[in-house]
């Protein structure tokens, strides 16, 4: 029996997230946790003839426990969206304050779960996650996932269109670092299969549409949003390669932002890097992450400069995460 949660099921992540995870076979029971309307998305969504047999939980009554107890796997994509004008730092007092509070459930119901956090800005409130975690005495560095799918997402995508392939699922382009602005480093040179390039005249338009993408959509939709609907797929499509991994399918890799010391293979990275919380491609396997593979050794000089850039910001990312979980603002 595999138990799935979603935290902040009602939003927009959530809503479609909590619909692709109801179609997931390899999910047996789904529990839906928000702060308003969860029993009417849950209800909704009770209506699908698929596996999951699914319930809906709002804070009254100690929601949050009931919905986490004994999960498997806990999705975060709690908090608010960015609105036009907004950075993702503008983001942080309010979505920090909720993310940990959702983990401080999840590591008294739930300590074995997989958590993958989704809310912005993930350089920070996974750095939050995993001192909430070490301070309840139940961290797993190998269960903690910053989810960047997106990231991969969209340059699979748009290396797609000048490829002139007709997928961006036929491709693997590798992404590393964070997951906000210049802490986005697109590796085109290690895309596979061999053949795929990016040429000249496009490289800093490409890299900068994979860092800069989420405003696109934040422009697009004047106002009324960001990205949902592509998040709520990268978070499926990280899920679900959590989950069979979790069964015992191998070779499913996938870039994920996590603490590379509690990762193996992952120290001699947070050395090269000086960043103890970064994405690299992760193996993934029954105890979550397996290995974090070292794709610094064959990069461009450009993908150095941008490396540079990237880990720059993050260190200041990370350091203003891990201060909150330790001094959070007094309400």
């Amino acid at each position: 029996m595999v138990k799935a949660v979603i935290a902040g099921a009602s939003g927009g992540i959530g809503q479609p997230l909590s619909l692709l995870m109801k179609l997931c076979p390899l999910v047996d029971e789904l529990a839906l946790y928000d702060v308003v309307n969860t029993p009417g998305v849950a209800a909704d969504l009770s209506h699908i003839s698929s596996t999951a047999k699914i319930t809906g939980y709002l804070p009254k009554d100690d929601g949050g426990k009931a919905a986490m107890k004994d999960a498997d796997i806990i999705i975060i994509p709690a908090g608010i969206p960015r609105k036009p004008g907004m950075t993702r730092d503008d983001l942080f007092k309010i979505n920090a304050g909720i993310v940990k509070g959702l983990i401080e459930i999840a590591a008294d119901v739930a300590p074995k779960a997989f958590i993958l956090v989704i809310s912005n800005p993930v350089n920070s409130t996974v750095p939050i996650a995993a001192e909430v975690l070490k301070a309840k005495g139940v961290f797993n560095a190998q269960k903690l996932f910053g989810v960047t799918t997106l990231d991969i997402v969209r340059a699979e995508t748009f290396v797609a269109e000048i490829a002139g392939k007709k997928t961006g699922s036929e491709l693997t382009v590798p992404v590393i670092g964070g997951h906000s602005g210049e802490t986005i480093v697109p590796l085109f040179s290690q895309i596979s299969p061999s053949g795929v390039t990016v040429p000249d005249d496009k490289y800093d338009e490409l890299v900068n549409r994979v860092q800069f993408g989420g405003d696109e959509v934040v422009k697009a939709k004047d106002g009324a949003g960001s990205a949902t609907l592509s998040m709520a797929y990268a978070g499926y499509r990280f899920a679900e390669k959590v989950l069979k991994a979790a069964k015992g399918e191998k070779g499913l890799v996938e870039p994920s932002f996590v603490y590379l010391p509690g990762v193996p293979g992952g120290k001699e990275i947070a050395e090269k890097t000086g960043c103890d919380f970064f994405s690299v491609p992760i193996e993934l396997g029954p105890n979550g992450a397996e290995k974090a593979t070292n794709v610094l050794g064959n990069i461009t000089a450009k993908e150095q400069k941008l490396l540079e850039a990237c880990t720059t910001g993050l260190k200041d990312n990370i350091t203003k995460g891990v201060t909150f979980a330790h001094n959070p603002p007094q309400k």
